[in-house]
């Protein structure tokens, strides 16, 4: 089978549905095993995983990142829930024909992949949930506001927003925010296109909706998850991990010193260490 071990130089691939919707996507390692589906953050498109995290990982495993519905090179509209993320990432599995998966959500992809995993419990067999909240988690709904704020921010220094909002404003913090920068930007044909404003929106309605909905019963998620946020995440706050450790039975939980939301993209590196045995 045809092996595509750099992110960087990966094909944009595409799969439609007979309902007219088509979903953009990358693979990456060696086709064989299960598969591991990449659910990514707010705003996000294929451009926005870290090289190092993807190749790193398949090195050993096969990954697979896609635009969900409205996103990048993936047509429709973006839905205003979580649950309907959920579903549309569902049928994504459903057309690649895929039985099981193991599952690397960060932050709104984080809530897509606990809705998911509710849904359909026999899709997943282990699942990484990185810099997240539970539905209905206190000061989640929140997020659009602390986003439009650093949003404010990076336009007034002329900055990338995800400096102020994925990284401590620590001297260390802000010399790893200019290294992922520039990792992200390695890429330079066939990038992907980026999110519409209108689109963003709606993203953070559905965050907003899911923030105020009733908590979901997390006993039900019986699947080995590990946890993992840095200890200074002041986006979806470091107490929303402990929340989630303690109400998911089987779980393991990694908070990262000196490290803020986007705790993978500063330590890319260590999350693979820590990630792969875990996925084993």
């Amino acid at each position: 089978m045809t092996i595509h071990y750099s992110y960087v130089d990966a094909p944009n691939v595409f799969i439609q549905h007979q309902n007219g919707k088509r979903y953009a996507y990358r693979e990456v390692g060696e086709k064989k095993g299960i598969p591991i589906l990449l659910l990514t953050h707010l705003s996000a498109n294929l451009d926005n995983w870290d090289p190092v995290i993807i190749d790193g990982l398949a090195e050993n495993r096969w990954l697979i990142a896609f635009d969900n519905m409205g996103v990048g090179l993936s047509n429709g509209k973006v839905p205003d829930s979580i649950s309907d993320m959920a579903g549309d990432a569902i049928r994504f599995i459903n057309l690649l024909g895929f039985s099981k998966i193991d599952v690397i959500a960060m932050s709104m992809g984080g809530m897509v992949a606990q809705d998911l995993v509710l849904k359909k419990p026999e899709l997943v067999r282990k699942l990484v949930l990185v810099g997240t909240g539970p539905r209905g988690g206190k000061g989640i709904s929140k997020v659009a506001s602390i986003t439009n704020l650093d949003l404010a921010r990076a336009l007034l220094t002329f900055k990338d927003v995800k400096t102020y909002l994925f990284f401590p404003p620590t001297k260390e913090g802000k010399e790893k925010a200019k290294e992922f920068l520039k990792r992200i930007k390695r890429r330079k044909k066939d990038r992907d296109k980026p999110i519409s404003l209108k689109a963003y929106r709606t993203q953070l309605k559905a965050i907003s909706k899911w923030g105020n909905d009733k908590p979901d019963d997390l006993s039900h998620i019986s699947q080995p998850t590990l946890i993992i946020n840095g200890d200074h995440d002041r986006m979806v706050p470091t107490e929303h991990s402990y929340d989630l450790a303690n109400r998911i039975a089987d779980s393991q939980l990694k908070i990262v010193e000196d490290a803020g939301h986007g705790s993978l993209f500063q330590y890319p590196d260590e999350f693979v260490e820590t990630v792969l045995p875990f996925l084993r």
